[in-house]
This record gives C-alpha cells, structure tokens and sequence, in this order.
C-alpha cells in the first residue's frame, strides 16, 4: 500500500472508530484488515493500534480465517541440512566428550559456547551461525546444564542403617519430651561490602556497589555461623562465631543455645540428643569434641546422646534444609558490611510454617591446634551404642578417679 493510500485509510479511521463501541470497532478494523488480504492485519494494527489477537477475534466474529502466504512448491531456503550434509556430525563431534572428536580438543574444556561452538565450524569450512548452533543442539538433544550434586563419594555400605538408626533415636526422645538437636557449621562469610549471592529489589539502575575482588578485610574478618536446630519446635540458634571453627567453639555454641533457649523450652529435661556431621569441628574423630561435651554434661547434669550422619552425607543433615537454606535466602543479594548485619539477617529469618531463629555474636577466641591427652580422653564418662558405637554414643560427664590409701 502506497503512503498516500495508509495516509487516507488512517484518516478515515480516526473519523469513524470513536463513533462506535468496543465491539463495532472491532468488527470495522476487521473488515478493512479483509479487505487489504495478506499483511492487512500487520497494517490495522500499526495504523490502530489495536493488537492483532483483537483484529483475529474480529475476523472469527465475521466468520473469516485470513490464511498466510503459500510457496511454490520447491521454494524458500534451503536448509542446512542440504547445503551442508556434514554440518550435524561436524557439531556432534564437538560437543560429545566420550566417543568423538580429537580428545585434546580445547572446546572440551571450555563452557562449550554457542560462540566457541561457531568459531570452531567455521574454522572447518561450515557457515554456522551462533543461531544456527543453539538450533542444531536442541534438535541433537542438548541443553545448557549446570553440574549436578549428586555425587557423595565412597557409599558406607550400613549408610542407610544409620540413616533409620538417627531417625529412631530421635523419634526415640521426641516421644520422652527430651530435646533433639541437630547441628553444624554454616559456609563461613567473608564480612565487608562484598558481592553476596541471589538479587532482591533495589531502585531502577541504583544496584548495590561492592568490590571486584574478594580478599578477606583484615579489619572485619569472616564470620563463622554455627547453628543448632530444634527438630521438635521448629526453632534455630546460631552462634556468629569470628575466630576460629574448633571443638571448643561448637559445643560452647551448644551450650549458648541450652542457657538461651532449651533449658526454658525443656525445664525437666535429662538428656539431650545432639545428630552432627561426620566430620569438621564435631566429627566423629575428634577428641576435643568429646571433651568439651563431657565438661558440658557435667556442667548441665544432661546425659548427651550423640548420633553422627554416614560419611558424604552432610547436605542430609536437617539444619541444612531446615534452618541453613532460608538464612541463606533472607540475605541474597545483601552485603554482609559488619558482623552485626550478619547477626541481624540471621535472627530475622521466618518462614511460613513457622520456623524462629534467634542469634548472637560470639567474640571469643578459640586457638586451634589444642591437644587432648590420652589420660583425659579416658576420663570421659562415654558408652558406646552397639551398632557402629563410632557413630553412635552416650556421653554422662567425667568420671571420679578415687585414690586408695593403704
């Protein structure tokens, strides 16, 4: 349609169109799109401004289907495929690490890029576009992935005996009214304005302004978030530790969750489960662990039931998904500036099922490298369960050495 012939339709339409009803309207915009065959939809629309769904639903109302343009038989591009038979084998090469292509291939270590993916077949002889690529790839099968984890490493063979061992105790004293915890170390923070995980809503173009590198501030430190969740009342402690992860900083965050919250939760308890990893500051190994739990039961009068996770198994442990995710989600995108802005989005963590988490800054130092004797280990008042008593102990304090005079 020439300029001149849009100029008039435009001119006829702004006359008749406020006339009528949204209905009307709809119905003439419709009719001039019939009357203009292929494109007339494309033209009402710009020249109205009404969307093509609106002109369409007038066309069924007129009881009209505008079909499209129709090739000859044999006419349009011809596709890959065609011009380049090899093209899909050429690719397929490239991105199939196992069976084909040259295994010194750099592509194989590299992101594998709709980009590098081009280069590499054009440098070949092929005309493949970045576009081309990500098509070819679709219909080969392949997407962009992440990697996966899903890999624990060796499987104990009694890992899921275990697994239903944990879970009975702690049904077990949930039953009696006696607290279950669970606990861990949550990813130490580096603590400053650095780049912090996720997004959240900010001002149109005013994002949050943090550094490009991330070396520690000596000033500031990290920080270290240990957590003991309360698998009967849905509530979390965390100890925002600054020094070091140690045996000695884990049970005295235990101990600040029971004079801060158990013992008023729990005033007639006796004993206390404690489920942990199998490793780091309250492994299995580690004597300064049971140490610093026999001093905390004789301190507390609690006999301490100590249940670890199978080896490779800590993304099992409750506090992970129960307490550690949502902390991780109420700061995304926040810089951690200071030690008290840690402790504030910890503490004002929530969730819709309930969960409550209070938190604290413990300045204390905790000096790594602290040796436990052999005469102290002995002195532990610890009983081991029958089923893989490694994992699975009773600490009640330490024991009374009586002297004998003859």
């Amino acid at each position: 349609m020439k300029f001149s012939d849009e100029a008039a339709l435009l001119k006829k339409l702004e006359q008749i169109l406020p006339l009528f009803d949204e209905r009307q309207k709809r119905l003439v915009v419709a009719a001039e799109a019939l009357q203009r065959g292929y494109g007339g939809v494309t033209l009402l629309s710009r020249l109205t401004g009404m969307s093509r769904v609106t002109i369409h639903s007038g066309l069924a109302e007129l009881g009209v289907e505008l079909k499209g343009k129709v090739r000859a038989p044999g006419g349009g591009r011809k596709t890959c495929h065609e011009t380049q038979p090899e093209l899909m084998d050429a690719l397929d090469a490239l991105v199939d690490p196992e069976t084909r292509g040259d295994p010194m291939s750099p592509l194989r270590w590299t992101s594998k890029s709709t980009r590098l993916l081009s280069d590499a077949l054009v440098e070949q002889g092929f005309q493949a576009s970045t576009g081309l690529v990500s098509k070819l790839l679709r219909s080969l099968g392949y997407s962009l992935q992440a990697n996966s984890k899903t890999k624990e490493g060796g499987k104990h063979p009694d890992r899921d005996a275990q697994f239903r061992y944990l879970a009975n105790q702690t049904a077990a004293f949930l039953a009696a009214g006696q607290p279950a915890i669970s606990v861990d170390t949550k990813k130490k923070e580096l603590v400053g304005d650095f780049k912090n995980g996720g997004r959240e809503y900010q001002p149109l173009g005013e994002p949050e302004e943090v550094r490009v590198h991330d070396f520690k501030d000596p000033e500031l430190g990290k920080a270290i978030p240990y957590g003991v969740y309360d698998v009967a009342r849905n509530e979390g402690w965390v100890n925002v530790g600054v020094d070091h992860d140690t045996s000695t900083f884990a049970v005295e965050s235990i101990r600040r969750w029971w004079f801060n919250m158990g013992k008023a939760c729990y005033p007639g308890a006796t004993q206390l489960m404690i489920s942990a990893d199998g490793g780091g500051s309250n492994g299995s190994r580690a004597r300064l662990w049971k140490l610093e739990l026999a001093k905390f039961s004789e301190e507390t009068g609690l006999k301490i039931t100590v249940c670890h996770l199978p080896p490779g198994t800590s993304k099992w442990n409750k506090i992970e998904h129960r307490l550690f995710s949502y902390i991780t989600m109420n700061w995304r995108g926040r810089p951690l500036v200071s030690h008290e802005v840690v402790v504030e989005c910890i503490a004002a963590t929530s969730t819709s099922t309930g969960l409550k988490v209070q938190a604290a800054l413990d300045s204390g130092e905790y000096p790594i490298g602290t040796v436990v004797l052999d005469e102290e280990l002995a002195a532990i008042d610890i009983r081991r369960h029958e089923f893989h008593g490694e994992w699975n102990y009773i600490i009640n304090g330490i024991r009374r050495v009586h002297s004998c005079k003859g």
